[in-house]
């Protein structure tokens, strides 16, 4: 991967879909509809399961990380991930709602955007989430923030205490 643009897609699911299945079902079926959106998927994280950030009694999410390659700017490649997850059937509601699908685009190479308008890049929570840096870490190790350009590993190690999140089994578990 060297010398190669690194875009990162963060995967989310805590809600069963209906037709999928449980939420690491609709992780795995969300790598498959990113890739027919336009993107060649390079790597694919394992499977972390994670509470819910800030703490809820709604249930545990199944996280995960994807590197791809696209010919797709950042907002445009945002609208797609968007259009997935409507057709994922999330709805939008109030933040931090359960979900059936979670599609965020952490970072986009080294571009930084923090303008008026979406995408916000790299994602301004990314160094503050166990469920995003420990999936990253299977898929691009060496990858540095564009801001404060600290290594995955770095920002990984200096994680907020508390928060829960461990690879999963082919159930979700």
């Amino acid at each position: 991967m060297l010398g190669a643009i690194m875009i990162l897609i963060a995967i989310g699911s805590n809600l069963p879909h209906p037709d999928y299945g449980p939420p690491i079902a609709v992780c795995e079926a969300s790598v498959a509809s990113v890739a027919a959106a336009g993107c060649r998927v390079v790597a694919v994280s394992r499977w972390f399961r994670s509470a819910p950030i800030p703490v809820s009694d709604q249930p545990d999410y199944v996280n995960g990380v994807i590197l791809v390659e696209t010919s797709l700017k950042p907002a445009p490649l945002l609208e797609k991930l968007h259009e997935i997850e409507a057709e994922f059937g999330r709805e939008r509601s109030v933040p931090n709602a359960a979900r059936i699908l979670d599609l965020d685009l952490i970072a986009y190479d080294e571009i930084v955007m923090n303008g008026e308008k979406p995408p916000i890049l790299p994602h301004p929570r990314l160094a503050e989430r166990a469920f995003v840096l420990k999936p990253l870490l299977d898929v691009a190790p060496d990858w540095r923030h564009p801001v404060s350009g600290a290594s995955a590993r770095a920002l990984a190690a200096v994680l907020p205490a508390g928060q829960v999140c461990a690879a999963t089994n082919a159930q979700g578990q």
